[in-house]
Parts: C-alpha cells; sequence; structure tokens
C-alpha cells in the first residue's frame, strides 16, 4: 500500500521521463542521501570509511563503467583493470610532471587517457565478438601490466616499481582524513552515477542496446556499428580511469602494478553479472554483494562463538561465497537488480494478489 502510485498524475513530458517516476522513490532517494551524506560522517568509524564505504564506492563506479560496456552495448571486455591501471597511473604523471594540477583536472585527465586506451583495443569489436573480443580486450591487461612494470617513466624511475601520492586536496580542502575521503569519494560516484542514467536513457543509450540485441538489425535501421560500439569502450574505459584514479590516490595512496591485475578485471566482471547486466543499480548491488558480504561472513564465527582458527574462516567465506554466487545465478541469472525490480513490482499489488 506504501509503494503505489495512485493519484500520481504526469502533465508533463518532463514528469513522464523523470529517473524517480514515483513520489515514493524520489523521497526514499533523498533519505538515502541524507544518510550518505550527514549521517554517516556522523557516526561512521574510520575502519567503516577504509574497508568498507570507499572500497564499495569506488568498486561500484568502475563496474558501473564496465556494465555500460558489457549489460547496455553487449561488448565483453576483461581489461578493465588494465584501464583503471592507465588512469591512475596517467593522473600520477600528470600530478608529477605539472605543478600546481589540481586533483580534480588530473583526474579527468587520466580518465581521457584511459578512454585512448580503450578505444584503442576496442577496435577489434568491429571485426569480432564474444569470446574472441574478450581475448583481445584481455591482451590490454598483460600489456599495461607489462608497461608499468619495465618502462621506468610511468611511475617516475621509481627504483621499487611502487608509487604514491600524498598530500591531496580539492579547492584548497585538504583530503587527508577518512571522512573527507568518502564524501569526495560519494560526490564524483554520484556525479557520474546520474550522468550514466541520463547517457543510458538518452539516443546514445538506445544505440547501444539495439547492437547489444541484434547488431545486423541496428545496422539495417540507420545505426552505426561502429560509432555505437567505440563510443560504449569511450565512455566505459573514462568511467572506469577515473574510478582507477581515486582507487590509487584516495583508497591506496601508494600503489604498484598489481593492485590492477587480472584479478581486479575478474572481480569487476562479476560485479556486473551479479548486480545485473544493463542496470545501474546492478552496478551497486554487485559491488556490494562482493566487498560486504565477504566482511560479514568473516564475522559470523565469531558472533555465534564458534571457535575456529583464521585459516577455516578464511576457507570457509571463500567456500559459502562461491555457493551464493552459483546460488543467485541459478535463481535469478539476470542479477541482483531483477530481484529488486520484481520485489518493487510486488509491492505495487500488495496486499492483493493481482
Amino acid at each position: 500500500m506504501l509503494y503505489r502510485e495512485n493519484g500520481q498524475f504526469k502533465t508533463s513530458y518532463a514528469a513522464d521521463q523523470q529517473i524517480f517516476p514515483i513520489f515514493q522513490e524520489r523521497w526514499a532517494m533523498a533519505l538515502l542521501l541524507l544518510v550518505a551524506f550527514v549521517v554517516l560522517p556522523l557516526v561512521g568509524s574510520e575502519y567503516w570509511f577504509r574497508a568498507i564505504l570507499i572500497p564499495f564506492l569506488i568498486l561500484s563506479l568502475a563496474a558501473l563503467g564496465l556494465n555500460i560496456l558489457v549489460g547496455y552495448c553487449g561488448q565483453i571486455s576483461l581489461g578493465t583493470g588494465a584501464f583503471m591501471a592507465v588512469g591512475a597511473y596517467a593522473a600520477y604523471n600528470f600530478m608529477v610532471r605539472i605543478d600546481g594540477m589540481p586533483l580534480i583536472v588530473a583526474m579527468l585527465l587520466g580518465g581521457l587517457s584511459a578512454t585512448v586506451i580503450g578505444v584503442l583495443f576496442g577496435i577489434p569489436s568491429l571485426r569480432i565478438k564474444g569470446l574472441y573480443l574478450a581475448v583481445a580486450t584481455l591482451a590490454a591487461q598483460f600489456f599495461t601490466d607489462w608497461a608499468f612494470l619495465r618502462i621506468g617513466w610511468f611511475t617516475n624511475n621509481s627504483s621499487s616499481g611502487s608509487v604514491s601520492m600524498a598530500r591531496l586536496d580539492v579547492f584548497g580542502v585538504p583530503i587527508e582524513s577518512p571522512v573527507t575521503k568518502y564524501l569526495f569519494v560519494l560526490t564524483v560516484v554520484c556525479v557520474f552515477a546520474l550522468m550514466a542514467k541520463n547517457l543510458v536513457r538518452s539516443a546514445i543509450g538506445r544505440q547501444w542496446m539495439a547492437i547489444r540485441d541484434m547488431d545486423v538489425a541496428a545496422a539495417v535501421i540507420g545505426i552505426r556499428p561502429m560509432y555505437a560500439k567505440l563510443s560504449a569502450f569511450a565512455v566505459s574505459s573514462f568511467i572506469v580511469g577515473v574510478a582507477g584514479v581515486l582507487w590509487a590516490f584516495i583508497h591506496l595512496g601508494a600503489w604498484e602494478p598489481a593492485a590492477f591485475s587480472i584479478d581486479r578485471s575478474f572481480q569487476l566482471l562479476f560485479m556486473v553479472i551479479i548486480g545485473g547486466l544493463g542496470s545501474i543499480a546492478g552496478a551497486f548491488l554487485g559491488a556490494g554483494f562482493i566487498v560486504l558480504l565477504p566482511l560479514a561472513l568473516d564475522q559470523i564465527p565469531h558472533l555465534l562463538g564458534i571457535p575456529l582458527s583464521t585459516a577455516t574462516i578464511t576457507h570457509l567465506v571463500h567456500m559459502i561465497f562461491g555457493a551464493l554466487i552459483v546460488f543467485f545465478l541459478i535463481v535469478e541469472p539476470h542479477g541482483l537488480a531483477k530481484l529488486w525490480s520484481v520485489g518493487k513490482q510486488k509491492l505495487r499489488l500488495w496486499p492483493f494478489p493481482h
């Protein structure tokens, strides 16, 4: 009864095209933003910010970028970690080699650098698809791993191969404490999530989905496959590059190429699949599942008072986590976003059967 849109009439095109057309959804989103921006900074501990909230937000942004490519355009990519690394190292070099470079400008330039590399490795998508395209994007992962490890210029000739950033600030405000880092990351994620939501609802978003469903039919009705595919690679790589900058600068502080290994690429792909392909909310749900669930499973034996060693708990967490992934994929192949959508649809009818 609380989630029913009876009496909510749309009297203009703008009202009909709202992101949240139902009054209750707008209030729920406003409440969620209020909690995220006001309540959590006041009550959250340093552990919450450093180990849970900041990684969750940054990986949600990276999964959002990957979802645009895989979920909306149907182009498989296994090089997401590589594009994150390109964004991080490009922003690092802009900050080191240009005096007074603002953090936001360096972050956007890092995203643009990732865009260039993403489009370059996206060119094979014009001729190949499926697993062949996955292998082509996997080449980006191996190439960037080799380049950032072997070419000293990228790391400013660091002898250890590790680089670091200190004393970050935005408009004169230092980004040093966990709360300021969290608020900065949250702001960036909200801006890019809004941009992505509007983008997939636009003409280019419909072109991506037409290419995903049937590229031959899309070409017949006048959609240019080259423009649609490469634009999806560009937008996806830009968002992933920005996420790489945040991961390196804000979360890690000091990093090396291993921070953006192929494991990161597979982790982000699992987030997109579990959260739901072709869904903005699915990126956040998948990131929450991958990031938060292992932490929760790790605490259950302690809460129940079961005496288990740390190694045993770690193995059990991996086993249960893998079983839950398989379970969710069997029960709902379209991801957690589909379960959320079905739940909202049932709430519209509750308590009536139909």
